[in-house]
Order: structure tokens, then sequence, then C-alpha cells
């Protein structure tokens, strides 16, 4: 209750921890994750518009792996205390108003592989200390109010892959301890006044390593870097220098991010603008870090093997109590105990009638289809959700998806809405799903869903050698067109179900049945999940480049960042490739064929269809979500065309 007081002084967020519950593991607390223990574990309260500050007390939570406080608008300082949580592996303090310093005793919170911190009013030096933190993995402070130099310590990250201390006020030189460190990928350190001779071992990276507006950096073989005329000081201690006056103003949190600004002079505005103009255009590193989710935590549970042999009642199925030979390989945190959605709504709600009939599986069904979670079986895993092959009885073949109950939303009623919904979306280009079944027993719900022989659209990305299909020119436009089907069907509002916006669309997630045509899949699906497991699904499609640009200062998904997403995809079946370029963009942006459609097609492709393609995938994926056309838009204009056999 002191953290919840502290983080919502005037309780207008948190009103569900009450100070009359005897227990914050029994489900009620919003944003809570608890263990099997009855320990706190996760704090997922993102985007919440708390206005306190992060209390001290947040280091007694000994058990906690997982603190999600991002988007908010907390000030004050990052408490020392918060070194205590040794457990740690996320903690997600970006864009809010905190000032103060970096504590340095968070370098003894070993298990740390994501420190995010960007996008606050953070003062003084970078922690030497820092570099202790072995697991770290992802390290963001851009747009901050640091200074000092960037501490050699961490060279000593060996699994550090992203660092990101752009739009700073650092200065001396870049560590040539820090070039070398094994596994990193992206270095972004524009807008400080670092100056000497930038290490040779930077090169590997490529366009990973951005380093505009340091006017005194120099170096060999860096296109935009002059060259040095003396040599460099000792890079592994970089040197302070007093800065010039050449400096940026102190910057301004972007106000989609409802910050408010200490400053309202033109050129502030004008300047800050150009700045988070700049950092849109490398919004897939930036936000790649920022959801590289608690897979750590994840990985760390212990898989379960039976039933529970006390819960007699299956939800979906007559009285049993049987021990099973295998359970699909989920986690087992505890969100609520004695989890049972269908099992409360056999009273006879408008819910059950409606559905039970036409959608309810029972666990046999299941059990039997997959042969008992049969590890030939298994088509996939992630930390939340495992995929299998299934036969039912009628020899159809289904594709059933188990979801721990710790991953689902821990009010049954939200749940259960969700559910409701998922079973109301009915179209050619949506993955159907056959039905589904709860076990409170086994703790898992299961979503059953037409098996679709032709994989994902990723398989027939970046095919070489004759290793794969090539999908000619008027395939590749008719799972164009059926996308967007798709998605017109989700964004629109008829037949009594609510405009839905995915959220998660990507190429995994466009599967193409025996006749090629597009299914999108998961459609709905967060509905269902916990707040942090939607959460922590974002990352691979930031790695990929999905995620819409403004996502970094809103933290909310809309139609139009759906529409990004999809002129991702569109840009990746032309080009046949997984990874778009910025020569991809541009080469559509010009209509120069040879950098955005696929050499595979050896120029079996029609120039008009593709300079068509290539504007709407353009409109789609314009930095400004208000320059993004609506679907209906896109659809005509997807129309107009008129398909030529190849």
């Amino acid at each position: 209750m002191t953290i919840k007081a502290s983080l919502d002084p005037k309780s207008h967020i948190l009103s569900s921890w009450s100070a009359n519950s005897t227990d914050p593991c029994n489900g009620s607390f919003e944003g809570i994750a608890c263990n099997e223990l009855g320990q706190v574990v996760n704090i997922s309260l993102q985007g919440k518009e708390l206005t306190g500050k992060i209390p001290p007390e947040i280091g007694q939570l000994q058990s906690l792996s997982g603190l999600y406080l991002h988007f908010n608008k907390l000030h004050g300082i990052v408490p020392k205390e918060i070194a205590n949580l040794t457990q740690l592996s996320d903690l997600y303090l970006n864009v809010n108003n905190l000032s103060g310093v970096i504590p340095p005793e968070v370098g003894n919170m070993s298990n740390l592989q994501v420190l995010q911190l960007c996008y606050n009013q953070l003062n003084g030096s970078i922690p030497n200390q820092l570099g202790a933190l072995k697991k770290l993995t992802v390290l963001a402070l851009q747009v901050n109010q640091l200074t000092g130099a960037i501490p050699a310590s961490l060279g000593d990250l060996e699994m550090l892959t992203r660092l990101d201390l752009s739009f700073n006020y650092l200065f001396g030189s870049i560590p040539i301890k820090l070039a070398a460190a094994p596994k990193l990928e992206v270095l972004d350190i524009r807008n400080n006044t670092l100056s000497g001779n930038v290490p040779q071992a930077l090169k590997r990276l490529n366009e990973g390593f951005q380093y505009a507006n340091n006017p005194d950096l120099c170096g060999l073989e860096f296109s935009s870097l002059k060259l040095c005329t003396v040599s460099s000081v000792n890079q592994n201690r970089p040197q302070p220098f007093e800065p010039g006056s050449n400096r940026l103003p102190k910057k301004d949190i972007p106000e989609s991010a409802n910050v408010q600004a200490k400053q309202t002079n033109q050129s502030r505005k004008s300047q800050t603008a150009g700045v988070i103009g700049v950092i849109a255009l490398f919004i897939a590193v930036a936000v790649t870090g920022l959801f590289t989710f608690s897979w750590y935590r994840r990985r760390k549970q212990k898989i379960g093997g039976t039933l529970d042999s006390s819960d007699r009642r299956l939800s979906t199925d007559e009285v049993k109590e049987v021990t099973r030979r295998s359970a699909s390989p989920l986690i087992s945190l505890e969100y609520s105990n004695g989890w049972d959605p269908l099992g409360k709504s056999r009273g006879g709600s408008a819910f059950s009638r409606e559905v039970f009939e036409s959608f309810m599986f029972n666990l046999d069904e299941v059990e039997s289809a997959t042969q008992y979670f049969s590890e030939a079986n298994l088509l996939g895993k992630s930390n939340f959700t495992a995929v299998y092959k299934g036969t039912l009885r009628d020899g159809s073949l289904v594709a059933i998806k188990c979801i721990s109950k710790t991953s689902c939303k821990s009010d049954e009623c939200e749940f259960l809405k969700g559910l409701k919904l998922l079973t109301s979306l009915k179209h050619e280009n949506l993955l159907r799903l056959r039905g589904f079944c709860c076990s409170k027993g086994r703790g898992e719900c299961f979503l059953i869903y037409d098996f679709v022989p032709n994989g994902n659209l990723l398989q027939y990305l970046d095919v070489k050698d004759g290793k794969g299909k090539v999908l000619d020119w008027s395939t590749r436009l008719s799972i164009i067109k059926g996308i967007a089907r798709g998605i017109h069907y989700l964004h629109g509002n008829k037949g009594g179900k609510p405009a839905l916006v995915h959220r998660n669309i990507s190429a995994e997630k466009v599967l193409v049945d025996q006749h090629y045509n597009p299914l999108l899949s998961d459609s709905g699906l967060h509905k269902l999940l916990a707040d942090d497991i939607v959460f922590s699904t974002l990352k691979g499609s930031a790695a990929m480049g999905y995620l819409a640009p403004e996502y970094t200062t809103t933290g909310k998904f809309t139609e139009k960042s759906d529409l990004y997403a999809f002129g991702m995809i569109i840009l990746q079946i032309l080009s046949g490739r997984r990874k778009i370029t910025p020569s991809n963009h541009q080469g559509a942006e010009l209509c120069r064929f040879e950098d955005f459609v696929d050499p595979n097609l050896w120029g079996n492709f029609v120039e008009a269809e593709a300079v068509q393609m290539a504007k709407v995938a353009l409109l789609c994926t314009h930095e400004s979500p208000n320059q993004r056309q609506d679907i209906e838009i896109i659809m005509q204009e997807l129309n107009d065309l008129t398909f030529t056999k190849s």
C-alpha cells in the first residue's frame, strides 16, 4: 500500500489495490503477477498515467523479476533501494519525468538484462558500476541530460547487443574497449559532444553505428567523418573536456507522451521537433531495446508434469481424475487461484448458451488429437504459448494453441469477453477458430484452429539457391490483397462485430493455405492475454521493423499502426526479403525495380503493378500516422489493379 500511495498519490489509477485485501496475489490487484509461492514477481503498470514517485519500498519485493513503469508521468529520483531487486531481469522506467542520477548501486543487480531509462531528465554521469551487469543485453539512456565520459567498463558487458546514449551531453572519446564488445550490434551516440578517433572496430556494426552531430569525432573509412590529424588520446579512459557552446538545448519529452514541457520558447520547440524526427527514423533500433521482455524469468519457470490431483472437476468435461503423461511446455506463474472461467459460466449466461454447443471441446478430445501433447506434434513454442498439430476424431487436421492461465487475463469476465470476440471473427482471410477448451486442472486454455498446410509467409522470403518455393508475381499480388481484406474486416464494425486493431501483424502471422490464400492469425488474441504478455510479444515486431514509429511516444496501438505493419509486409512480399533496408524504401520511391523487386522473379513481373504496389507500401509506412490512408482507400488502390498472369 505504500508503493500504491507513492505511485498513485491521488488513488485514481490503482483503485484495485485495496488495503482490505489479505493477498495481492488473489488476482484483484491490477498489474500484479505472483509465483506459486505467493511472491510478487511482476509489476506491469505501463501507460497508466501514474503521477507519483518510485518509492524506496519497491526494493522490498525481493522476488521481483520484471518492473514495467514506462509511459507514465512519474517524477523524482530513481531510488537506490531498487538495487535490492537482485532477481530483476527487466527494468523499464522510460518516458517519465524522472530526474537525479543513475544510482551506482544498480551495478549490483546481477540478473538485469534490460535497463530502459530513456526519455527522462536524468543527469550526472553514467556509473562505471554498470560494467558489472554481465547479463545486460540492452542499455537505453537516450534523451536525458547525462554528462561526462562513456565508461570504458561498458566494454566488459559480453552480452550487450544494444547501447543507446544519443541526445545527451556526453564528452570525451569512444572507448576502444567498448568497440570490442563481442555481441554489440547497435551503438547510437548521436547528438553529444564526443571527440577523438573513432575505433575501427565499429565499422563492423555498419548502419548499427550512429554517430551524427558529434563534430569533433574523426576517423578513417567512416564516410561522414573527417580524418584525424593528431594522435588520439587513450580511449580506454575517455578524457573530459569543456563542452563547447554549440549544444543542443535541454530536450522536451514528446507531447504525445503527455509529459509537460519545461520551456515554451519557439526556437526550442523547433529544435525539439527536429530531435524527435531524427529519433523516429531510427525507431526499429530504439524500440527493439524497449521491448526486450522478461524471457529470463519465464525460462526459469519449471514445467508442470501432471494434473493437480486434488482438482477433480474439469471445467469443460465430466468429473475426472487422470494422471497425464506430459504437459505442454508452458510457464507456471500464478495470477489467481481457482482459475476456471468456463466452469463459472455454466449457469446459463447468454455467452455460454450461444457458444458452448458449437465451440466447446473437452480435454479428452484435445489430448487425443495431439497424442497427449507429443513432442512429435509440436509445431512451435514461445515464452507463453505452445502450438501442436492435431487430428480430430472426424479426421480433420487442426492446430491447437496452448496458453497457460498465467498468461491470460486475471479477470475472468474480461477473459470471457475476449473469448466471445474470437468466436465472432469470421472472414475468408482470417484463420478460423474451430473451438476452445479450458482446463482448471491443467491450468491451461486451448484454442483449436484449422491447420494450414503451407506454413507462414516467412518461409517464402529469403529464398536462395533453389531451396524453397519462389512465389510468382500474381500470387504475391493476390496475397497482398487478401491481407488487406482481412485488415479491412478487422477494422470495420459490421455485423455487430466491434472494430478491432490486430496489434501484431507480421509475416509470421500471415499463414498460407493450399490455394495460397493468406490467413491472418492471432486476430483478437490480445483480448485474452495479460498486459505484460501482450507487451512481451512486441519485441519481435520491433526487431523486424513492423512497429509504427509513433508507438515510442504514445505507447498505443491504432488502426494506423496496423497499416504501418501491412506496408512493411508489402515491401517484404515485393522484395522477397525478411529485412527491409533503407535502399529498399528508396528503390520503391524512385521506382528502381532492382532495389525492391525480388531478383528470384527474373524479371517476370508487371512494372505498372510494381509501381502501384510500391505506392501503397509507401503510403502505409509514412512516418506520420496522419499521412497514412485508411484501409478503405488502400483497398480502392488495390482494387484498381488488374492482375496479369506472369
